[in-house]
């Protein structure tokens, strides 16, 4: 056997009182999360599938100096399996039965109804309603065609969930399609990720336009475009975007594409830009097509700023790391409003990505798809992301 380690979340952790790494699988097979001692990355990476277990031990050993103890490698092997960690045959199983729960389903299950927002829809409004007479009065626009929003919860965003959705309010009510593009935070390396599920608010259900998303898997590849289709289960992002958009279409349904988009980050060494990629090109022409048709299209790109400090494995925030995060995220969020893709694109690539912009995918590709586009910028708002005070999300939002 050649164990392979399936494609999971990773993340570093203190765990009684010593670094270790916390794996959770982003299709939540089995309900289970593992947490293992630190010194057990080098096993994991080995996890590969071109070794027996005998290999593994014998690389670690050579590759890492590692003497892993008799029985460790396979009792390591053992536990992934049985948390199905492993892509293996007990694993496909497993897929597919989720994949068919899923869609038995009338439509995806709502992931922060009734824990990050009000799941019954009176009191939604309420709240909704409340933070949106906090703003400043504005002019809502009808004729514009492009929404960057946040996707942060709604707690530490409100207020420019709150500022850019109300000047948004004319273009909500007047979409015929949403396309929406979201980032992926568990998908990897994953172009596009698609559904054929319909997502839903407490509002009511916003049916996927059916016919239009196999033209996008046909262009993508049906294979690529489905792969890690149940991430979509376990992914925040459209959701608080999609249930703002909902409130201000005062609950009426409108036909939505949902999109996941993954990490750019395997684009970061090349000298092409991410449009180059094959499957990405073939997204961008087919999506360019389906705007061109339906000029009703409303497109929406749900997304937030930078994420730096302890609680993303990074240094402290202080005074003057927060002044060079807003200098940063003011230089992005010009060249977003400027509907300039590829500018944005260089700034991500110049500075390597160092403050972990997780709207990185859904911009681009929606400033891309968009093209020509010029639109302003709406709200902007550093959010504390741990106790401390010393992690911060920074988000903002564009339209036009």
């Amino acid at each position: 056997m050649h164990p392979k380690l399936r494609p999971l979340h990773i993340q570093r952790i203190t765990y009684q009182n010593a670094p270790a790494l916390l794996l959770q699988d982003p299709f939540q097979l089995s309900g289970q999360y593992m947490a293992l001692p630190q010194a057990y990355g080098p096993a994991l990476y080995l996890l590969d599938g071109s070794r027996d277990v005998e290999a593994v031990r014998r690389d670690l050993h050579l590759r890492f100096g590692v003497r892993a103890e008799a029985g460790a490698i396979e009792a390591l092997v053992a536990a992934l399996d049985e948390a199905i960690f492993l892509e293996n045959d007990r694993f496909h199983a497993a897929y597919e039965e989720a994949l068919a729960r899923y869609y038995a389903q009338p439509h995806r299950p709502m992931l922060i109804a009734g824990q990050g927002y009000p799941a019954d829809p009176p009191q939604l409004k309420a709240q909704f309603d409340a933070w949106l007479a906090e703003t400043e009065p504005v002019q809502p626009l009808s004729a514009g065609r492009v929404v960057l929003s946040p996707h942060i919860d709604y707690q530490r965003g409100h207020e420019v969930y709150a500022q850019l959705w109300a000047e948004a309010r004319g273009m909500a009510a007047a979409a015929e399609l949403v396309i929406i593009l979201g980032t992926d935070h568990h998908g990897g390396f994953n172009p596009v990720t698609l559904t054929r599920q319909s997502y839903a608010t407490p509002y009511g259900v916003l049916p996927t336009e059916q016919l239009l998303t196999d033209r996008l898997a046909r262009a993508v590849g049906e294979e690529t475009a489905f792969a890690g289709e149940l991430y979509h289960l376990g992914e925040h992002s459209i959701e608080l975007t999609l249930t703002w958009l909902h409130h201000m279409r005062d609950g009426r349904p409108v036909p939505v594409i949902p999109i996941l988009t993954g990490s750019f980050q395997p684009f970061m060494a090349s000298d092409s830009p991410p449009e180059a990629d094959a499957a990405l090109g073939r997204f961008l022409r087919e999506l360019r097509l389906i705007l061109a048709e339906r000029p009703g299209t409303l497109l929406v790109a749900a997304g937030d700023l930078a994420h730096v400090g302890p609680a993303f494995d990074g240094q402290p925030v202080d005074e003057a790391k927060l002044a060079d995060i807003r200098r940063l995220d003011d230089e992005m969020l010009d060249r977003l409003a400027a509907g300039d893709a590829d500018g944005f694109w260089r700034i991500i690539k110049r500075e390597q990505d160092a403050n972990n912009i997780c709207g990185v995918a859904p911009f681009y590709l929606t400033l891309k798809a968009a093209a020509p586009w010029r639109g302003h910028r709406v709200g902007y708002a550093v959010c504390p992301a741990d106790e401390q005070n010393t992690s911060v999300v920074t988000i903002g939002g564009v339209i036009g």
